[in-house]
């Protein structure tokens, strides 16, 4: 069997393109012992990608030139030399940006497609969900009553801290860019409200919808939004840093948030999460965000991009924000 793959051909500067990869068939090669075999059918799409990319020291070694683009996947199991697994298992692991990917049994675990669809173990029920869970409940430390806000509100991460801070009883604002991810955070999901950053003074929407001022920050973008919403904190406020999505491709200096010291003034902690920190307890957050999926507490959306050849194209829509939702490759064109 050929297997297509995407490879890491140089480093980007700024924004990647399609030079940065080298799209390759290779023979799909044979198991060794305790290995298995993954047709992929989907591939999630991370901003995190980004910085795997730069040649720098972080909490992951960066993908090294001529390496298969690191992502998380899942697929289905069509050989085994693992007796855990059998042919036809699905599973979620880490297989990369490829049709078929080779991985030892101790790296992946078996998912049920009757309990969500497969493509759900990327967005709620996998990283984005885990990240959501852990960053806001044991960082952010949301109480009922109090106010979060969260930036890139109507993506993978966004969507679900926002749900799960309304399940905890909190007053909820989202930060999207468009009229229609702000519509669909407040009329879909359930938030309190929504500012348009493309189209709105993100500094004064904040001082209208959060009157009483900023007790949890979720941040996804960082730049300019991180230092509007530190000028309306409250005292004791929790910020939790995911990520920084409006500076992964600058090529100047990441810009850093100039108003830090309402952080001395109120008093408030600034505090940046790995969800591969928690990862034994990865179990317990699944199945209570299933629950609350089953209760019709958690929506989940998924944008779905078909053909692992628009890969370049694909990863890009994450820093245009084009996606409403978890965005996902499919592999196939079936």
């Amino acid at each position: 069997m050929k297997n297509t793959q995407f490879l890491l051909a140089k480093r980007p500067v700024g924004t990647p393109t399609r030079d940065n990869w080298d799209q390759v068939q290779v023979d799909v090669p044979a198991l060794n012992d305790n290995q298995v075999l993954i047709k992929v059918a989907y591939i999630s799409l991370d901003p995190a990608m980004r910085g795997w990319m730069n040649d720098a020291k972080s909490y992951i070694a960066p993908v090294q030139i001529g390496e298969v683009m690191r992502a998380s996947t899942v697929g289905q199991v069509v050989d085994s030399h693992d007796a855990n697994f059998q042919k036809g298992d699905y599973v979620f692991g880490h297989g990369g940006v490829q049709q078929y990917a080779v991985a030892e049994g101790k790296d992946i675990h078996k998912i049920d497609i009757n309990i969500a669809p497969l493509e759900r173990y990327l967005s709620v029920l996998g990283m984005p969900g885990m990240t959501a869970y852990f960053g806001l409940l044991n960082t952010g430390l949301p109480k009922e009553g109090e106010t979060v806000v969260v930036s890139g509100a109507a993506g993978a991460v966004g969507t679900v801290v926002g749900q799960i801070a309304k399940i905890k009883g909190c007053k909820v604002i989202g930060i999207a860019g468009g009229k229609d991810k702000c519509q669909y955070l407040v009329d879909e999901l359930g938030f309190d409200g929504a500012i348009d950053y493309k189209n709105e003074n993100v500094k004064q929407a904040l001082k209208a919808q959060c009157p009483k001022g900023v007790d949890v920050y979720f941040d996804n973008v960082g730049g300019e939004i991180l230092d509007d919403v530190l000028t309306q904190i409250r005292l004791h406020a929790r910020i939790v840093v995911c990520g920084a999505i409006s500076q992964y491709n600058n090529t100047t200096p990441v810009k850093g948030p100039s108003n830090y010291l309402s952080l001395l003034v109120n008093r408030a902690r600034m505090e940046g999460i790995v969800v591969f920190d928690n990862v034994k307890h990865y179990g317990e957050a699944a199945a209570e965000m299933a629950q609350w999926i089953s209760e019709g507490k958690l929506k989940a959306k998924e944008h779905v991009v078909t053909g692992i050849e628009n890969f370049p194209e694909a990863l890009l829509m994450l820093f245009k924000g084009e996606n409403t939702g978890k965005l996902v490759l499919k592999v196939d064109n079936e």
